[in-house]
């Protein structure tokens, strides 16, 4: 059950993707596990942290938002 609620997010974070026109898949699976683990689902708080996420990884001049990257902008730029 969780491993839905788990593609939900992702669901939520890819049609967000697409609305803003990314043609990519910006978040590693991982990274959406962490942000599932963060944000239980609540989409207040997927989208409180996503772009905190972005900015970071736009920073580090990284493609892809790993589970690595979404667990230091929580730890260290959130918290």
């Amino acid at each position: 059950m969780t491993m839905m609620i788990v593609s939900h997010t992702k669901a939520y974070i890819l049609h967000h993707l697409r609305y803003a026109e990314s043609n990519f898949d910006i978040f590693s699976d991982e990274a959406i596990k962490e942000i599932f683990r963060y944000s239980a689902g609540s989409t207040r708080l997927i989208n409180k942290t996503g772009t905190h996420y972005l900015m970071y990884g736009a920073q580090q001049q990284k493609k892809i938002i790993d589970d690595h990257m979404v667990r230091y902008v929580l730890g260290k730029e959130l918290l």
